[in-house]
């Protein structure tokens, strides 16, 4: 699906998504097709659930979100030693 299928069908949620088709500019994702993976009832269920699914599956490109924001704006980031792979809304 694409972000405005999402946001008409999930109005006002909180979202558990998954990257399906998507690549890196400077440091924003580009999600050109997503899957919703879980509807919750808050932020703090969908960062829960969005924890749960990756310890569950550390390959999978998950990232919790509201269906307010217009367009996706994620944040590619490593943190850590090892470099560790994180995506974050952009504030």
């Amino acid at each position: 699906m694409k972000w405005k299928d999402v946001r008409r069908a999930h109005p006002d949620s909180w979202l558990v998504i998954e990257a399906i088709d998507a690549h890196t500019v400077g440091t924003r994702r580009i999600y050109e097709r997503i899957d919703v993976i879980d509807v919750c009832r808050d932020g703090a269920a969908a960062m829960r659930r969005y924890r749960e699914l990756q310890r569950c599956y550390p390959g999978r490109e998950l990232c919790p979100v509201h269906t307010e924001m217009e367009e996706l704006d994620i944040v590619e980031r490593w943190i850590g030693i090892r470099g560790r792979l994180t995506l974050e809304m952009a504030a």
